[in-house]
């Protein structure tokens, strides 16, 4: 299948799964499954078009049900590897041309691996992809200055958070949010920008410098 069929690339990756990531899929997606997240895929009976990984976390048998399931396998040395699972996928991802790409899976109860995973929407962001991460109670999403991100609501998610990832990010005004915000500027550290809410059915951020992670949650 080719990136002119397919709308996106989603990548599952071996963190927290279940049948809410299952319900992520949409039709004409290219499904990727980063190590465990591949035996996810196969075991749930879902779309595998390529495995990548170094398949460190499952047993022979299961290694041989996700190669019998998978339409591609990229098999990596797990000494010899320099990248994450979920790295080796997203550079996958955008050496076939994906720019939309979709990280599920990727926050979990390792919090070094969550974190990393936040930082590979630097890397998408540097290669011109938009990417976002989404888990069971978090959406994740990097802006970039200058620009601007439209929010609809979204029962899923209440709660709207923007945190600055390398400095400072500066001229961000909000509109249509509970707490909105003019020209402000956001170093890291602060925590102004924890915790707010659209006002009504659509809230405006708009980034005039800097890097901003726009993270949508619920309890």
């Amino acid at each position: 299948m080719t990136s002119a069929a397919l709308r996106r690339a989603i990548i599952f990756a071996g963190g927290e799964l279940g049948e809410w990531a299952a319900a992520l899929i949409q039709p004409n997606d290219y499904i990727i499954g980063a190590d465990r997240g591949a035996l996810y895929l196969a075991e749930s009976g879902l779309p595998l078009h390529l495995a990548v990984g170094d398949f460190d976390s499952i047993d022979p048998q299961q290694l041989a049900y996700v190669r019998q399931h998978a339409g591609e396998m990229l098999a990596f040395d797990a000494v010899d590897k320099d990248w994450t699972d979920s790295e080796l996928a997203l550079r996958e991802a955008l050496a076939r041309g994906w720019r939309d790409v979709v990280i599920v899976g990727g926050l979990g109860s390792r919090f070094d691996h969550t974190l990393a995973n936040v930082y590979l929407l630097c890397l998408a962001a540097d290669e011109g992809c938009s990417a976002v991460l989404v888990g069971e109670h978090n959406e994740i999403r990097l802006l970039t200055g200058p620009g601007e991100c439209r929010l609809d609501a979204d029962p899923r998610f209440e709660h709207v958070s923007l945190l600055p990832i390398a400095g400072e990010a500066a001229g961000i005004t909000l509109s249509g949010f509970v707490y909105p915000l003019n020209d402000a500027t956001l170093r890291m550290g602060m925590t102004l920008g924890v915790s707010n809410k659209l006002a009504g059915t659509e809230g405006i951020v708009e980034l005039g410098e800097g890097r901003l992670l726009l993270i949508r949650s619920r309890d």
